[in-house]
């Protein structure tokens, strides 16, 4: 199962970032640090999670779209 997507669990507030760590092999955790640390650059960091929030599918809808 390619793709990134939402999971239903391991969610902190969307999960956005336990859906990047499934889909890049790594734990939601080093995710989120790494997020964070992100945060403290200048930058489009919390607008790019809130773009990702918006277009990342759900694990629902992402899998009943891999079963068609």
């Amino acid at each position: 199962m390619n793709g990134i997507y939402r999971p239903r669990d391991g969610r902190m507030i969307a999960g956005v970032c336990a859906g990047l760590a499934r889909r890049f092999g790594t734990t939601p955790t080093t995710v989120r640090l790494l997020a964070l640390l992100s945060c403290l650059l200048p930058g489009p960091q919390f607008v790019i999670y809130l773009v990702l929030w918006v277009m990342l599918p759900n694990e629902d809808r992402h899998m009943a779209h891999t079963v068609r």
